[in-house]
């Protein structure tokens, strides 16, 4: 699968591995419900590790050792509301977070000017999504009122 990482068109390496399913790969994305109960001979054998948190989760009772992470995914079944916003700015802001943060989902194409200045790097495009025309979206305005996160 492609995806746009820092305004680039790249292959991506991660793979989501579900709850019942070992890790495999050398970059595992898995569900914050795994994470939380993970073993550390485990996590040191994954290369690479990413955690994916959908929009209803709370932030300030999950954040123990994100900095570990190298990619968080800010998944979006359904785009009811700014979660994921606010998510990523706080990550980055108030958690320190230096690694990737992607969003996938329902996210729309011109929504990601917006994730980008609030600190999305890199962004799993749906089927129908256009690579160019999202890469595009990345530079829509030339003026912003907001500081950026990025």
């Amino acid at each position: 699968m492609q995806i746009i990482k820092n305004g680039e068109v790249t292959q991506d390496n991660w793979t989501f591995i579900d709850d019942d399913t070992a890790l495999n790969a050398d970059y595992n994305i898995i569900s914050l419900t795994r994470w939380q109960n993970i073993d550390p001979e485990t996590r040191k054998k994954s290369k690479h590790l990413g955690v994916r948190l959908e929009s209803d989760v709370i932030l300030e009772e999950v954040n123990k050792d994100f900095n570990n992470l190298d990619l968080i995914e800010l998944y979006i079944p359904v785009f009811t509301d700014g979660r994921a916003f606010t998510h990523a700015r706080l990550l980055r802001s108030r958690f320190d977070f230096t690694g990737d943060i992607r969003v996938s989902g329902d996210f729309m194409r011109d929504q990601v000017f917006y994730f980008s200045r609030v600190g999305v790097s890199s962004f799993a495009l749906n089927e129908q999504d256009n690579a160019e025309e999202v890469i595009a979206s990345l530079n829509d305005f030339s003026v912003t009122y907001q500081v950026s996160t990025a």
